[in-house]
């Protein structure tokens, strides 16, 4: 929990998810992402809760001066 991360596939809300890419022991990994709301691809967000079997909720997350550096640099 706490790591930063960006939305690939499209998480539509609710119980149907999508994939969020995370940085992992300098690896990029794909992990299935469930949010409360919609959140299209591109999307900064914070892993708040594990699920296990690579299930994980997230919520957005910004921070100021986030744009100027962009979310791929995560």
């Amino acid at each position: 929990m706490g790591q930063i991360g960006e939305v690939v596939t499209r998480i539509r809300g609710g119980d149907t998810p999508g994939e969020v890419s995370l940085v992992v022991v300098g690896s990029r990994e794909l992990y299935t992402a469930f949010a409360v709301d919609e959140l299209p691809i591109g999307t900064p967000v914070l892993v708040i809760n594990n699920r296990g079997l690579r299930e994980l909720d997230v919520t957005p997350w910004s921070f100021p001066g986030l744009d100027a550096i962009g979310a791929a640099g995560l």
